[in-house]
């Protein structure tokens, strides 16, 4: 299932906007429920800051909702894209976390967490995955919903391969597993440089993505209203992409990116094998993953749900409230009622 949100005039968009939500969601995150009082106060979830130091590296996530969480239902983890962190979740976890236990890490080299030199490091995304991986064994998160975006997506596909039966769902915004997906337009000197890490040209036009030009137009290029993207974006990543010695470190991530593409084949094997839920939300503006690499998913999921959003990279910071009704109304149909229909139909089987 395909839906294309286009909107053209600011009337439409309000209006748009409110009949979606509307028929989406019994009612939006923290509000006061259907016929309550206008004065009515809804509690707010808290989401905290907390770390952990894996093999000697201290890693910070953020989480929210665990008190309100259900044991037998997944949490719902959020997996960063480059050059951001757990902060491009910040105002997304509350619209869960009422309902859901959430947690955002920061990778090494990312947010909060530790960013170890990249000659004292293995800045991989194995060994990233296999930190988040031990991250979310420590705090007891046993089943997950993984949200794929950017580098999210190679790090939760790692994850989903090695423990399927862990995985209760994905939601995709913008994360690649297809070759239709990485254009030459923006992936040529990417490719460059994993066949040839010393080629001058590729170095440099890596580095150049790591300048404050390049993080303000990852952040509004292709969004309908610029500026209406938040500078706090960009005031936030920058300072990190400065710091010293972190030019190495994304040359190295830069470099085993290239590990991701001969996995896609395994990947999408597991899509096909285990059909997992998926619903996918995506910038269809976005030059650095196009709609082209969000359309070949229903060749392996055809009963996902796929939502191409009139907006950018970064979807959260224009359409935020729009996915979290979307990825709302889909967990509680095909995750959360899921579950309790498998539960129910084992128990009257009489399976344990």
């Amino acid at each position: 299932m395909i839906e294309k949100y286009t909107y053209k005039p600011a009337m439409s968009l309000f209006a748009a906007m409110a009949i979606t939500v509307a028929s989406m969601a019994p009612h939006p995150a923290n509000a006061a429920p259907p016929g309550a009082r206008p004065d009515a106060v809804v509690e707010s979830v808290p989401v905290y800051t907390r770390s952990m130091e894996i093999d000697g590296t201290t890693i910070y996530y953020r989480e929210a909702g665990a008190d309100r969480h259900d044991a037998d239902e997944p949490v719902i983890v959020l997996l960063h894209g480059f050059p951001t962190s757990s902060h491009m979740f910040r105002d997304f976890i509350p619209k869960l976390a009422d309902e859901y236990r959430v947690i955002a890490p920061d990778y090494p080299g990312y947010g909060l967490s530790d960013s170890p030199p990249a000659d004292e490091f293995e800045y991989t995304f194995d060994n990233i995955a296999s930190m988040m991986e031990e991250l979310l064994d420590r705090v007891g998160a046993e089943n997950w919903v993984l949200y794929l975006q950017d580098y999210g997506a190679p790090v939760g596909f790692r994850l989903a391969t090695k423990h399927p039966e862990r995985v209760a769902g994905l939601i995709v915004q913008n994360g690649n597993a297809y070759e239709e997906g990485l254009p030459d337009s923006f992936w040529g000197p990417w490719r460059d440089y994993w066949k040839n890490p010393k080629d001058q040209a590729a170095i440099q036009h890596l580095g150049s993505l790591l300048t404050l030009e390049a993080t303000t137009w990852q952040f509004t290029h292709g969004t309908r209203i610029p500026d209406a993207i938040s500078p706090d974006n960009w005031l936030v990543v920058q300072p990190l992409l400065d710091r010293l010695g972190n030019v190495h470190v994304q040359l190295e991530l830069a470099y085993d990116y290239g590990s991701n593409p001969p996995r896609y084949p395994q990947w999408q094997a597991y899509l096909r094998e285990h059909q997992p839920p998926t619903i996918i939300t995506w910038g269809r503006h976005d030059e650095i993953f196009p709609a082209s690499g969000a359309l070949p998913y229903l060749r392996d999921l055809p009963k996902a749900e796929l939502h191409l959003l009139d907006t950018g990279h970064f979807a959260l910071e224009e359409d935020g409230d729009l996915i979290a009704a979307l990825v709302r109304r889909w967990l509680e149909r095909e995750v959360v009622g899921h579950s309790t229909e498998t539960s129910t139909q084992a128990s009257t089987d009489g399976r344990p």
